[in-house]
């Protein structure tokens, strides 16, 4: 078995008692997080899995942390039993992110073209959204409908959740599909430059050929067609 490792960095500031105010340590912040969110920090059972070290073994930090988003770095023991650190990115709000894929009356899906600062590219894309506060996914997958399309959903479908990236990045996303009549007036400040409608073959077709590049988007796609709403039916 390869030797553990060090690890840079270990808690010798202040305990989880003072809180997540970031005017204190990134350790304090994290130690804290540990004590309030323990989901973020499970071990599951089973050979392979990446263990988070605690302390006073080892600390982590939150490296950033806004009223979106919370970068965590890890103390981590691999499966080979080396100590290293792990980057995470997780939602700050309990709700769950949320995608849509808005249908036509025929059938046709709604895509829009929207600026992606992280891949700094414009991408063809459903409509997304991080959760919102006293909603359900449901409701706010309609209220985003409205806000970014200015459009009014009469059915909402559920079509179950996907990790974008679980790599790096912790939280499931709601997939939704939503019946709707029309667009009306795009949500400039989400970023949306154009709409594009196409049949839902069309639209599977810019996934096969790279056109479409989102994870989220393309998993919509296929569970669409496997719950029966493109044009003919779940594929076989």
């Amino acid at each position: 078995m390869t030797p553990a490792v060090p690890l840079p960095r270990s808690l010798l500031t202040l305990p989880a008692e003072v809180g997540d105010l970031m005017d204190h340590t990134p350790e304090s912040a994290y130690a804290h997080l540990r004590d309030t969110r323990p989901a973020w920090f499970s071990n599951p059972p089973g050979d392979g899995a990446i263990g988070i070290m605690r302390w006073p073994m080892a600390e982590g930090q939150v490296l950033h942390r806004d009223q979106e988003w919370v970068v965590l770095e890890d103390p981590v023991v691999l499966p080979d039993g080396q100590q290293a650190r792990r980057l995470r990115l997780l939602a700050a709000r309990p709700e769950p992110p949320v995608a849509v894929l808005p249908l036509l009356g025929g059938g046709e899906v709604v895509l829009v073209d929207r600026f992606r600062h992280a891949a700094r590219t414009w991408q063809w894309e459903i409509v997304r959204s991080a959760g919102s506060e006293g909603l359900t996914n449901v409701d706010t997958a309609a209220a985003q409908l409205k806000d970014q399309l200015g459009a009014t959903a009469s059915q909402v479908i559920g079509l179950g959740q996907v990790h974008p990236d679980p790599a790096v990045l912790a939280e499931a996303v709601q997939l939704y599909a939503a019946r709707i009549d029309a667009v009306g007036e795009l949500g400039r400040s989400a970023g949306i430059r154009q709409v594009r409608t196409v049949a839902f073959a069309e639209a599977e077709q810019m996934a096969l050929t790279g056109q479409v590049t989102d994870a989220v988007t393309i998993t919509a796609l296929f569970r669409a067609r496997q719950a029966g709403l493109g044009e003919g039916g779940p594929a076989a």
